[in-house]
């Protein structure tokens, strides 16, 4: 005997398969970030520290490179 669907079971079947697409990844999601080697609170102080360190050390360095720009062009323009 052949079955027949109507509309509506169809469109309740797709919405079914969306959530579950949705909380499939979520669960997927979820069980990733478990696996995930998360630093400790001292780690993570130290590599920030070391971040800051770097901004302000290259900031330092790009600000003399353009001064010393500054002054070759204001000398070569004779300003």
């Amino acid at each position: 005997m052949r079955r027949r669907f109507s509309r509506q079971s169809k469109e309740r079947k797709l919405t079914d398969r969306k959530e579950n697409v949705i909380v499939h990844f979520y669960r997927e999601t979820v069980g990733e970030l478990r696996k995930v080697s998360w630093p400790t609170r001292a780690e993570a102080t130290n590599l920030t520290m070391i971040v800051i360190v770097v901004l302000v050390v290259m900031a330092a360095f790009l600000g003399f490179i353009d001064l010393i720009g500054e002054k070759l062009l204001q000398l070569a323009l004779g300003l």
